[in-house]
């Protein structure tokens, strides 16, 4: 989110409602009602403050929709940027794998965020954006996958944006039944997806 205060530097309004749980608050409301039905003056009854203190925090709701799918896409671009680096020691089928459970670990550590942003259908100019930087991780996702295939590490006879697409799919379901604090922990839940989506479900 960006505002032209120092970094670091938490702008208040009514005491105990910091930027972080404005932000909060706005993601919760934006998932449950939807985005374009939530007004500022909802976040602010559901705050209990008024709408100049939401305003203190933040210029508009588009400004709070942009920081929460940042928040969702930053960890993942992190990821795959990572990942695509070719290291000499590391063949890219374990940095495929690799970054799958970290996008495990993503989603569980970001879930309200990431399950707004796979709502989004591209109707305003936020969410064009997000979109836009949606493809620009599933194209890297997919060169990755075709490096591991030109390892001899996967199938070749899939074109590499299908794996990526089902692979990643799968990764994106998790937000329709996963809950924090359930009986797998987001480290159990990453390298269960992991393995199911390399080593399948073939008992070893």
């Amino acid at each position: 989110m960006t505002t032209e205060r120092s970094p670091g530097v938490a702008r208040r309004g009514r005491p105990g409602y910091d930027q972080a749980t404005v932000l909060r608050r706005a993601i919760e409301l934006f998932n449950t009602r939807g985005y374009d039905a939530t007004s500022i003056n909802d976040l602010a009854q559901d705050l209990g403050v008024t709408k100049s203190a939401i305003f203190h925090h933040v210029s508009s709701k588009e400004e709070l929709l942009a920081a929460a799918l940042d928040e969702a896409l930053d960890g993942l671009s992190r990821a795959i940027d990572a990942a695509a680096v070719t290291h000499s020691e590391t063949s890219a089928y374990e940095r495929l794998r690799a970054t799958v459970a970290e996008s495990v670990r993503i989603l569980s550590a970001h879930l309200p965020a990431v399950t707004l942003l796979l709502r989004v259908r591209g109707n305003s100019p936020v969410e064009l954006d997000a979109l836009r930087r949606r493809r620009v991780i599933d194209e890297k996702l997919a060169a990755l996958v075709a490096e591991a295939a030109d390892e001899g590490a996967l199938r070749t006879d899939l074109p590499p944006d299908l794996i990526s697409r089902l692979i990643f799919g799968t990764v994106n379901s998790l937000v329709e039944w996963y809950r924090p604090g359930g009986a797998l922990s987001p480290d159990e839940l990453a390298e269960t997806v992991a393995g199911m989506a390399f080593e399948g479900l073939v008992p070893r």
